[in-house]
Order: C-alpha cells, then structure tokens, then sequence
C-alpha cells in the first residue's frame, strides 16, 4: 500500500510508486490511496482534479509495465484504509513515515497486526535540497529536480 496526491507526479513519486510494485513483485498486489480533490485542497499550492491525477498514475504504470494487480481507491484522510485493511507493506517516503508509525500503532489498537514499513529517500534536485510538489509549483524546480532559470 502507498498514499499521497501525486500531483504532480515528479521524480520522488515516481521511486515511491516504482518500489511499491517492485516489493509486491510481478504476481503481487499495489494498493494505491490517492488523495481527494477534497482532501487534496489543504495543500498550499493548486492541484489537479482526482481523475487528471489518477490518469497520470495509471499512464506511468502502464509505460513501465509492471504486471502486479493495483487498485487506486480514494483518500480522505491521512489513514485512508490502512488502520484495518489486510495488506502486508506500507511504503512511504521520509517525510510520510511518522504517519506510518501511527498507523501501526493505531493498527495495533484495534487488533490488526503491524504491517512492515519501506522507508524511500527522498529525491534530491541539482541544488541538493529534495523535490517537492511545492518547490515545483512555485517554479523553483521541474518534475525532474532540475533547477529552472
């Protein structure tokens, strides 16, 4: 399982999502929460709609060919299904993995067993410092991490 807005999808979703499907294998299932327009709306910069965000998930996965079953189902909050879905792997990034800590814990208060967490560094642009969907809105960076001039 794997969360977030993915908008716009840059390099660091990319190696989140591309480690999601390399852990369930090519036989395996990805669950994918994406963030609804609702729930997307407290980010500080504009984002695009559900369904442009979901096509933009489904194209990366289908030019890289991976042949694991996945799902992209809503999320409304920071927990979406995974405080009492029956998975095995939460991946997320370093800036999401206190959030992951949480749901073990939450996931361990109601009797569900603790699910193993994959930790992703984040990507750095040129300059060092990581890529961000707000770095690349506020016209700092592309999706890539190059600086933009």
């Amino acid at each position: 399982m794997v969360g977030g807005t993915f908008d716009p999808l840059h390099a660091g979703h990319r190696k989140l999502l591309s480690r999601s499907f390399e852990l369930a294998g090519p036989d395996g299932e990805v669950i994918i929460g994406l963030t609804t327009d609702e729930f997307a709306g407290a980010k500080v910069h504009p984002v695009h709609t559900y369904e442009k965000r979901l096509e933009n998930i489904t194209l990366f996965i289908r030019e890289h060919g991976y042949t694991a079953t996945w799902t992209v189902i809503p999320l409304t909050d920071r927990y979406g299904t995974a405080l009492d879905a029956d998975f095995e792997i939460l991946v997320v990034s370093e800036e999401t993995f206190p959030v992951a800590v949480e749901i073990n814990e939450l996931r361990r208060e109601r009797g569900k067993r603790k699910v193993d967490l994959h930790e992703i560094s984040c990507v750095l642009a040129e300059d060092g410092r990581r890529i961000s969907s707000t770095r690349i809105y506020r016209g700092e960076i592309d999706r890539h991490g190059r600086l933009i001039r």
